[in-house]
């Protein structure tokens, strides 16, 4: 039996799945690893990426911060793909309980899916520093520079930066829903950042799928390990 027809199988015979993704899941939409440093990027920045979305980054040069996070991290023409669209339709048969993603792209919530746990944020929240006003997304792309409230404070993405902790309910009901999943499929994530990374840890059954172009570091641990791109694993389930 192939890897594929294994995944069905557990798929068909499961009304508990829990899915957890990464990066990987969104570049078939379109949008680009901010790691992967090309030509451009390094003719365009001083700093690396980790470096420029960092708490005390932001904090110290604001300008350079919404430089960077206008043109690597928001892409608002990206639509869902193959796999966002599978896994919302996985949810509405009532066999998906959650998606866990670090992306904060939104792209799952545009998709239809409903329970979304976004461990990183999201793009389209934003909010003043100095009254706690929010604001969409427009508020970030119309702005010339730093987005400014109303009050005149700083507008702040409500995406978790590099020095920042994970929000802690979403985290609690992250290890709720892996803890108690029958199926956990893993996917786009190499699973080296932590501490979401870490998570998997806390599952506790024998259908741990693994999903990456590459290979990564939990692959021994796995139960099933497909090294394919994801979109094309869950076409079959659109």
């Amino acid at each position: 039996m192939t890897a594929q027809e294994t995944l069905r199988q557990w798929i068909d015979a499961s009304d508990n799945i829990v899915f957890f993704g990464g990066a990987g899941v969104s570049t078939e939409s379109g949008i680009p690893d901010f790691r992967s440093q090309d030509g451009l990027y390094n003719q365009e920045y001083d700093y690396p990426p980790e470096t420029i979305i960092s708490h005390s980054f932001y904090m110290r040069n604001p300008e350079e911060f919404y430089r960077f996070y206008k043109n690597r991290m928001i892409f608002t023409e990206a639509k869902p793909n193959a796999a966002h669209l599978a896994l919302a339709k996985l949810e509405q048969q009532g066999k998906l309980k959650a998606v866990i993603t670090q992306n904060i792209d939104g792209l799952h919530q545009m998709a239809g899916s409903r329970e979304v746990l976004e461990l990183h944020g999201s793009i389209h929240r934003n909010y003043c520093t100095r009254c706690g006003k929010y604001y969409g997304l427009e508020a970030v792309t119309r702005a010339r520079g730093v987005p400014k409230c109303d009050c005149g404070g700083t507008i702040k993405p409500d995406v978790v930066l590099y020095e920042e902790g994970l929000d802690q309910h979403t985290l609690q009901k992250a290890v709720y829903y892996i803890r108690h999943a029958d199926v956990l499929i893993v996917g786009g994530t190499s699973l080296v950042v932590y501490p979401a990374a870490g998570l998997i840890d806390y599952y506790q059954g024998n259908k741990l799928v693994l999903i990456n172009k590459s290979a990564t570091a939990r692959d021994a641990h796995a139960d099933l390990v497909i090294n394919e791109p994801i979109g094309q694993v869950f076409a079959p389930y659109l």
